[in-house]
């Protein structure tokens, strides 16, 4: 026969049905969580760039690229259309100033030259031959004044007789008269004659001044050709390296062409490159920091064109050592251009994270064991540091390296 179970049993095994049910829950659950714990991403503390952020200085600068060249460079031009006959030197060789470089064919310049200096030497002997003729002229003019001045002098001694006759009432009045007026006709024409004698004198000066004028013109241009000849005969204009020649024997070259460029491979300066649009934010006189690998060299922008070309602006940077061992014709370079100084002001280390403009970004913050991704504000930059304007303090620590592949997460663990 059945016995009815009391109770108090049956709820002893009701909590022991409830207490299996619970704890097999809880383990399930416990099981669950450190699968999720197992199998969430954890990165190793070496294997991140974390940087502290901190109070301090920053030189604010925009980036530009660059590209090193020689601080001396010359480009030697072909004075004359001709060919080239003779190469001296090639590429990389090291000239002295005044050393031939290359000897181009001067056949043709050096006849008309030659034709010139004949003509400078008619000009000269034209010169002479009217400064003779002038000399003969104004003798036989002068010749003629003296005769002239001996013939009134004669004239005027018979006036006066006559007058003295007349006075003696030997002479008569007519005759004094006519004897006057062959005075004063003979006055008038040695006045004539001192005038046109002076008129003369003038216009010869006059004659030879335009003529040693001439000669002084062309003297001046034969000067000119014959300093295009000598500059033909193509020399290196100072001590340098040749960094380029033009040695195809025979080939025509143009007037004002390029034949060859020497270079000072000593010294080097920056030609650098920067968007347009920050075009506000460099000047000459800017202080730069000129990156080549892991070497800074300081430096100062010294031009800036004016104008932008394909949405660029050129500059040139002198450096402070323009002969760091480093520095390599051709050679690529990071310029960082220094326009303003911020103080006191919280910052962190400048990596890939950072896109160059102000605005919010989400960066991972150390926190305890974990990574955890928060939103900050950050401001100016130069090449090592970014302002931060809210989100962080000083001393928190960021995760500055490439966290792309876990843009979807919120929080790391960190190993």
């Amino acid at each position: 026969m059945d016995r009815e179970i009391p109770k108090a049993e049956r709820q002893r095994a009701l909590r022991r049905v409830i207490l299996k049910w619970a704890t097999g829950v809880a383990i399930a659950v416990a099981a669950i969580w450190l699968l999720i714990v197992m199998l969430q991403p954890g990165l190793r503390r070496q294997d991140l760039t974390i940087a502290r952020v901190d109070r301090g200085t920053i030189e604010v600068s925009v980036s530009a690229s660059g590209r090193v060249t020689p601080a001396f460079e010359e480009i030697v031009n072909s004075p004359i259309d001709s060919r080239i006959v003779e190469v001296y030197k090639k590429g990389g060789d090291m000239v002295e100033a005044g050393d031939p470089i290359l000897r181009l064919d001067l056949q043709t310049a050096e006849t008309d030259y030659r034709k010139l200096l004949d003509e400078e030497q008619m000009k000269a002997l034209q010169l002479e031959q009217l400064r003779v003729g002038n000399r003969s002229k104004l003798s036989e003019m002068e010749m003629k004044l003296k005769v002239s001045r001996m013939e009134l002098a004669r004239k005027e001694v018979e006036l006066r007789n006559e007058r003295y006759l007349d006075s003696l009432g030997a002479g008569t009045t007519d005759k004094v008269r006519q004897v006057e007026l062959n005075y004063n006709v003979g006055l008038l024409q040695l006045n004539e004659d001192e005038q046109k004698y002076s008129n003369e004198t003038l216009l010869a000066e006059a004659d030879v001044k335009v003529k040693e004028l001439e000669l002084n013109i062309f003297r001046k241009s034969l000067a000119e050709v014959k300093r295009t000849l000598d500059d033909a005969r193509i020399r290196s204009p100072r001590k340098a390296v040749l960094t380029y020649i033009n040695n195809e024997i025979g080939a025509q070259v143009r007037q004002g062409s390029r034949v060859a460029i020497v270079s000072d491979l000593s010294h080097f300066k920056i030609e650098g490159e920067i968007a347009d649009t920050y075009g506000d934010r460099i000047a000459v006189g800017n202080r730069t920091v000129v990156r080549i690998g892991t070497e800074r060299i300081a430096g100062m922008v010294s031009d800036v064109t004016p104008l932008s070309r394909n949405g660029v602006i050129s500059f040139t940077v002198q450096l402070a050592e323009d002969n760091h061992p480093r520095l390599r014709s051709g050679l690529k370079a990071d310029v960082h251009v220094i326009n303003s100084i911020r103080e006191d002001v919280l910052r962190v280390a400048n990596a890939s994270y950072y896109n160059g403009g102000r605005g919010e970004y989400e960066l991972f913050v150390v926190s305890g064991d974990r990574l955890v991704r928060r939103k900050v504000q950050l401001g100016e930059s130069n090449f090592e540091f970014v302002e931060v304007l809210g989100g962080l303090q000083a001393g928190d620590e960021v995760v500055v390296s490439d966290m792309a592949d876990f843009s979807g997460r919120d929080q790391l663990k960190l190993k």
